[in-house]
């Protein structure tokens, strides 16, 4: 737990209690939470926290092989499952939205709502709802629309019973939570930096294991390495340090006032 804590000590300075047994982590494919959040995960799994994966699409539109494309969602669902069992992660959920066709709306903002209320996490990871200028390959549309959709299912509608009377009717009961980490956004939103050096290795083998997205993988390896680099000497971190950043926010704290 050590390392952990470490980790969330700069969050959580001012003694606030989190009490973070429990995360869920969204994403709009398979990969992406592999390539922005792998490492945080295997941190936070093997501290004994219990991490639950949610990917919106089935990633149909994803590969490069055209031999793939009759079994592409098939494999890529298969690929994320692999990946997250390097991490420690068990459980992944897939809401089956087509790949390139996601939107914000109020049906995909409920099925959030719904796994939220049903599993109770204090954490949440999802992608940035805010495009990065600096970085357009990494901003899919998807990957907005996924973002947008988690932060306005987080607030108000998964602490208001209000919202989506048939959830609460079904027993999935509104909760407050306690805090967000959002990836991949803009870098003037980045204040978490997360050392994931001593479980490279293991953000290796989740990346790995997409097959199906990598003609070179020593090239995207590259790659990954240098942006974990540059992202830690962004943030000020010792030297040889790799590091995730995150646009953490806190939802619920001990001095928040919740109103709908």
């Amino acid at each position: 737990m050590a390392d952990l804590d470490v980790q969330l000590a700069p969050r959580f300075a001012d003694g606030d209690d989190f009490g973070l047994t429990t995360v869920v982590a969204f994403a709009a494919h398979p990969d992406d939470l592999d390539f922005g959040a792998a490492g945080t995960v295997a941190l936070l799994t093997a501290a004994g926290i219990r991490v639950e994966y949610c990917i919106v699409t089935n990633g149909d539109a994803g590969g490069f092989d055209e031999s793939h494309r009759p079994d592409i969602e098939q494999m890529r669902q298969g690929e994320q499952r692999a990946a997250a069992a390097r991490v420690g992660v068990a459980d992944v959920h897939f809401l089956g939205e087509r790949d390139g066709y996601v939107a914000p709306t109020l049906e995909l903002q409920q099925k959030i709502v719904a796994l939220l209320r049903k599993v109770r996490p204090q954490l949440v990871l999802a992608h940035h709802p805010e495009r990065n200028w600096s970085n357009i390959q990494s901003q899919h549309p998807d990957h907005l629309s996924v973002g947008e959709a988690v932060v306005r299912a987080i607030y108000p509608a998964l602490e208001n019973p209000f919202a989506f009377p048939e959830l609460q009717a079904a027993g999935l009961e509104a909760y407050r939570l306690r805090e967000m980490w959002l990836f991949g956004g803009p870098v003037e939103r980045e204040n978490h930096f997360v050392d994931v050096s001593s479980v490279l290795d293991l953000k290796r083998e989740a990346l790995l294991a997409h097959l199906s997205q990598h003609p070179d993988p020593q090239r995207m390896m590259q790659y990954v390495e240098e942006k974990l680099a540059a992202v830690a000497q962004r943030g000020k971190q010792p030297e040889g340090a790799l590091c995730e950043s995150f646009h953490a926010v806190t939802v619920n704290g001990n001095q928040t006032i919740a109103g709908f």
